[in-house]
């Protein structure tokens, strides 16, 4: 077998091992609520299905038994972000407010997550959740319906990301020709809240999203949180490399996903179609999101405008206009906090100048 066969064999090994069967349960999760809220009438709760879904990301390829802690804090984050955006928007909280609420919760997930294992460790979703749901306007007494639909989509979302289990079982002479193997270790971290790393990651997050908020609103942009959320996606984890690479990966992906969304939306598809799209774009996210963001995001985009779209009809052209401005801005403000975590990393590491004896600690 030659070398370029026998990559494409290991290609396909690894992509049917370690993706498919996340990006099923991932696709299934957020198609299935959105369904049915389209078939009752309701597609102004799409937002919340979604946040909710979003627990089936977690938990990708842990044992079970660690699977069942991680996504369940996952799903503890949505609900409780989803949860903290629709009382801002009962409530009318003024934006003070709101990013007292954004930075206690970027603190509470950070922290959270780096001791319990859960993978990936970062707040990008639950900031998500928060803004989105905080920006929708709730006039109408039924924030506690909204929140329901957010914690039947966790619940639905909790059961296929623990599906696998009962699977395994029910067939345990096929399960290594069938399903990946389970390999994540998912430690927990009881410490990890002493690590000076992950307080620095913790302001990071907490400054970028305040200053990409700030400039958005301070432009007029029409849908500030994406700057934010933007801002957020480009700061790596807690004890990762600190790499530019992402946040360059991130403009150029949601340009080009930008383009797609405006030639799947422009002939202006029906309610069905859009869930079609969305179920797609979902799939094709979790296939790729671990191997390029960039390319990722040519799914990720239009997944995260369509739901905008689905939820709240927009004038198409300024949608799309307010996704690349405000990712643009998100993404540089993000890109700024990298840079200079990194050199004051690089600082940190620095000897002392020649002739000047380092202090030593008692």
């Amino acid at each position: 077998m030659s070398d370029d066969a026998s990559r494409w064999t290991r290609w396909r090994r690894t992509l049917r091992t370690l993706d498919v069967e996340v990006a099923l349960r991932a696709t299934v999760a957020s198609a299935v609520p959105l369904a049915v809220l389209v078939a009752i009438g309701r597609t102004d709760y799409a937002a919340y299905a979604t946040f909710g879904a979003m627990t089936a990301i977690f938990g990708r390829s842990e044992p079970y038994r660690i699977r069942l802690r991680t996504v369940s804090t996952a799903a503890a984050a949505q609900l409780a972000a989803t949860g903290l955006g629709i009382l801002l928007a009962v409530l009318g909280a003024p934006p003070a407010v709101e990013l007292l609420v954004l930075a206690g919760l970027i603190a509470v997930v950070i922290v959270a997550f780096n001791v319990l294992g859960v993978f990936p460790s970062g707040p990008l979703f639950a900031v998500f959740g928060l803004l989105v749901c905080a920006a929708q306007p709730i006039d109408d007494g039924t924030g506690w319906q909204r929140w329901g639909v957010a914690w039947i989509a966790a619940a639905f979302a909790w059961l296929l990301a623990m599906s696998g289990w009962l699977l395994r079982r029910a067939a345990p002479g096929r399960t290594k020709a069938a399903f990946r193997d389970l390999t994540r270790a998912g430690p927990t971290r009881h410490d990890a809240w002493r690590d000076p790393r992950l307080w620095v990651n913790v302001v990071q997050n907490v400054v970028a999203a305040t200053a990409a908020g700030a400039i958005a609103v301070a432009f007029g942009l029409g849908h500030p949180y994406w700057a934010v959320v933007a801002a957020v996606a480009v700061i790596p984890p807690a004890r990762a490399a600190h790499t530019l690479q992402r946040g360059v990966h991130r403009v150029i992906g949601t340009i080009g996903g930008v383009l797609l969304t405006a030639l799947l939306l422009w002939p202006d598809p029906g309610v069905w179609v859009l869930v079609l799209i969305i179920a797609v774009c979902q799939f094709g996210a979790e296939i790729l999101v671990g191997r390029h963001y960039g390319a990722a995001l040519l799914f990720i985009t239009p997944l995260a405008l369509t739901v905008a779209h689905l939820a709240s009809p927009a004038p198409l052209v300024g949608l799309i206009a307010d996704r690349v401005l405000e990712t643009v801005v998100g993404a540089a403000v993000g890109l700024i906090c990298v840079f200079v975590a990194r050199r004051l990393a690089e600082v940190d590491r620095l000897p002392p100048p020649s002739g000047v004896m380092p202090r030593i600690e008692p």
